[in-house]
Formats: structure tokens, sequence, C-alpha cells
């Protein structure tokens, strides 16, 4: 159990959409906290001003509650520290940064950029390992300072690391990780424009916010031990750490948009369920130990455990995606369905037709074990709202026979005949005719399917049958016959 109730956050920036690992990231913060009764807290980490985009932030927020991720405290609605916008708090990062400037933990750098690429590019000469700043400016005297400050030299305040010192914390995945001091660089804390960089800004308001957990992606286990010095320099205790397994495309790269969809807007714009994709991130570095994999929410808020995320990479699999996808929507009963798909057919060229609730469930019964999106009721069996102009030229070559106009002739004749009509009334006549006929089930089965939909496969055929109705299936088997002998 842990101890106390955990305070966690997830804090990105608004520089577009939602990555998929962002995703993962918010879910494993939101379930961590409310397994242990915590609270999830966002953040809006707008710092980097050259990366801001208009309305990304806005965006991030309405996707975050669509998906169901709802956050205790944050920007629009505001705890006790909120709300947390970081661009709106930048006096608390100046105040923080100054004491680290007095006592000699961070210091002033009026480097031009030559002189820094000029730097990088002896480093690299040289076949250093990495670049890291010398410290050229640590060593101004302090009338230097001053007076650089008074005429307004471009700056930036450094982090001061002091090398040969083993840098150490607790990772609730990886356990005890340490660094030497000696790779960590003299990171810059506040840019030339007054903005406070991620690093700086990131742990004071961790620490202001009484962060108590920070869950997030393996790419900022690297900046970690500069965020323990900053807690180090100012006194504060560290809260636990965990770094989340990379996501990973099928070739094991990392996951990049060049081989395929990373935004969580894509992916909701092509009809994945919130379920589904929740589902789906929630399983990319995460089991229960068992070989479970539907999950709703409140199932993974139930059974998650940071103990069982995995060290090792996760693979962005779209196919398990598309399965659980099908997967959810199967769950889902008709009532669900209904307006899911009346509001999918508002956008076909179907939509003016005076389709009613009752034919459209009984279409949604029929198709749900066939299709993993709604909106493929419309692209996979089209010929429940129109029908065929074109006749599957494959299934006739294979299935149209000498005797099937005969056959269909005879099967139309009952169909007229019929005073009811449901799934056991359109079999009994359909194997009368067979019966009758001396031919195998298929031999009429088949026909009767490519006349009523130009195909050779889909729904059962008596849930076609049914749909259609008897006036209908009259009216296409005449048409379907004369079209097929015509060519």
């Amino acid at each position: 159990m842990i101890n106390s109730f955990p305070r966690v956050r997830f804090a990105p920036s608004p520089t577009g959409y939602l990555h998929v690992g962002g995703l993962r990231t918010a879910l494993y913060n939101f379930l961590f906290a409310k397994k242990n009764n915590g609270k999830f807290i966002l953040r809006i980490e707008d710092t980097d001003r050259n990366r801001f985009v208009e309305g990304a932030a806005e965006q991030l927020l309405q996707t975050m509650k669509q998906v169901g991720l709802v956050y205790d405290e944050g920007p629009d609605q505001p705890g006790e520290y909120g709300p947390y916008v970081q661009s709106e708090r930048l006096e608390i990062y100046k105040q923080h940064v100054q004491t680290l400037v007095e006592n000699g933990q961070a210091y002033h750098c009026f480097c031009t950029p030559e002189r820094l690429q000029e730097l990088k590019e002896e480093q690299q000469r040289n076949k250093l390992p990495q670049a890291k700043y010398d410290k050229h400016c640590l060593h101004l005297t302090k009338d230097e300072i001053n007076e650089n400050l008074a005429n307004n030299v471009p700056h930036v305040i450094r982090l001061n690391v002091k090398p040969g010192n083993t840098i150490s914390f607790d990772d609730m995945i990886r356990g005890k990780v340490d660094f030497n001091s000696d790779v960590v660089d003299d990171q810059i804390l506040i840019k030339s424009d007054g903005f406070p960089t991620y690093h700086l800004a990131n742990v004071i308001d961790d620490h202001l916010m009484k962060i108590t957990h920070v869950i997030r992606g393996e790419e900022w286990l690297s900046s970690t031990p500069k965020h323990v010095l900053l807690y180090n320099y100012f006194g504060w205790e560290l809260p636990m750490f965990s770094h989340l397994p990379l996501l990973l495309n099928p070739d094991k790269s990392k996951l990049s948009k060049r081989q395929g969809d990373v935004a969580v807007e894509d992916y909701l714009a092509k009809g994945y369920f919130t379920e589904a994709l929740i589902n789906f991130v929630a399983l990319l570095g995460w089991n229960a130990g068992d070989d479970r994999e539907f999950y709703l929410l409140e199932e993974l808020v139930e059974h998650f455990s940071m103990e069982r995320v995995n060290k090792a990479g996760a693979v962005f699999n779209v196919e398990k995606l598309d399965w659980l996808q099908g997967e959810h929507l199967r769950s889902r009963s008709i009532e669900e369905l209904l307006p899911l798909v009346k509001a999918e057919l508002e956008k076909t060229k179907y939509a003016a037709g005076n389709w009613s609730d009752d034919f459209l469930s009984k279409i949604i019964e029929a198709m749900k074990e066939r299709i993993k999106f709604v909106k493929e009721l419309f692209e996979n069996s089209s010929y429940f709202f129109e029908q065929p102009t074109e006749y599957d030229q494959k299934v006739i070559d294979k299935r149209w026979k000498d005797d099937s106009v005969e056959l269909l002739n005879k099967f139309s004749a009952k169909v007229e005949s019929l005073t009811s009509e449901s799934k056991e009334d359109y079999e009994r006549i359909l194997h009368e005719t067979v019966e009758e006929s001396g031919v195998g089930v298929g031999r009429l089965i088949h026909p009767v399917r490519l006349v009523l939909s130009g195909v050779g496969t889909g729904t059962g055929i008596y849930d076609l049958l049914v749909i259609l109705g008897q006036k209908e299936i009259l009216e296409r088997i005449q048409l379907g016959i004369a079209a097929i002998n015509k060519n």
C-alpha cells in the first residue's frame, strides 16, 4: 500500500496533438492515483514559447475529457495550488532561481550562440562522448557579472553541476539508479527570454504542488539527475520516480509519425472507441499477470499497479488495437450502438432515407459480430440501404449455374406466398425449394445472396432475408436475374 495519499500529475506541453505516449503517461498517473485514493493533477507546461501552438492547450483539455481521464486539479478545475499554467507562474521561478545563484548553485552565462557552437564543434573534433558547457562564465567576477547585467547583455542562468559525484535516486520500475555527475551538463534553468526551462519549472512546481510520485516516459530518465540536483540544492524531499518503457514500432524502432498515426485525436477521428484506445494503451507496458486483455477504465483502476509495469519497450501493434476495438464494440448492447449508428448514418449518402430504429437495430444485431467499427455497417453492407447495381463477376463465374434462374424463381414464388416473416420462415422455404429440386442447399444460397446484395459474402443469409423483407426480396431477385443474364 502506498503511504499516505499520492499526488501525481500529467504535465504536457501545448505543442500540438496529444501523443499516444502522452496518453499512456496520463493514464498510468490517473490509474495510480485512483487505485490509491490520491489526486490526479493536470499542469500545462507552456514555457517553451518557440514550440507553443495556439489552441493546443484547449484541444488537450478536450481530449483528456473525451477519453475519460478527469483530473482533480488543473487549468479549468483549480485546486489548492491552481490554476496550473506555467507561463502564469514566472515570478515564482525567478524567485527560486535567484536563491540558487546566491548560493553558488547556479550562475549567469553570457556566452554567445557563436561561442557555444564553436565549443560544440571543438568537442566533436576531439571525439568527446557528449557536448557539454565548459563553465566559462562560472569564473566571471562579480563586477563582470554586474556590468553585463547593467548593460542588458543577453544571458541565461545555468545549473552548477559539481564534478566527481554520484547522483542517485530510486525508481519504482528500475530500482536504484546512479549517474556520475561528470556526464551531467550545466543545464540552462532560465532562458534569455526570461522563461524557465522544463527542468527548473518542473521541479519547482512538483514541490509546490506536493507531487509525491513522478510517473513519466523513459525519455526523461537522463534528465532526472538534473532534477535530483535541484531538489538537493533547494533542500527538498525527492518524490518517487517511475520511468515508463518506450513505445516502439513493430520493427522495434522508437514510435514515430513516420510509421503511422501517433496522435490520439487521429485514432478517435477514425472511429476508435475511447474505451478501446484506453484499454490498448494500458497494455503498452503493463499487465495484471494473467492472460486477460479486455478492460474497462474502472476495471483498470481496480487491477493496476506500478509493480506490474515492465522495463522493456512496448510494441505499438495496431492489429491488437483493432481487435480490442471489435471486442469493445461487441460488448455494447444494440441500444448503446443504435445512437452511434444513427450519427454515422448522417455522414453517409443514405442520410436522407427513412430508416426506422427497428430496421437499424436488426442490422446491428446481424452485423455486430462481423465488424470492428460502426462505420463498417455502411462500408461493408451497403446492400441493406440500396439495391445492388453491380454483381461480383467472380461470384457469378463460380456460383451461377444453369439452374440458378429456375431455383430463384421457385424460391421467389414461395417468398410471395409467405404470410409471416421470420428467419425460421425463410430457412424453411429455402430448404423446401432445394429439396423439391433435388439439389444441395448451397446451390440456392449463393445465387440468393448474389441477387440480394451483389456480393458473395456478408451477413447470414437468413438475417439478410428477414431484414430486407418480402417486397424488397422479390424485386431484387428479378432485377438480379435480368442484370446477370444480360451480361
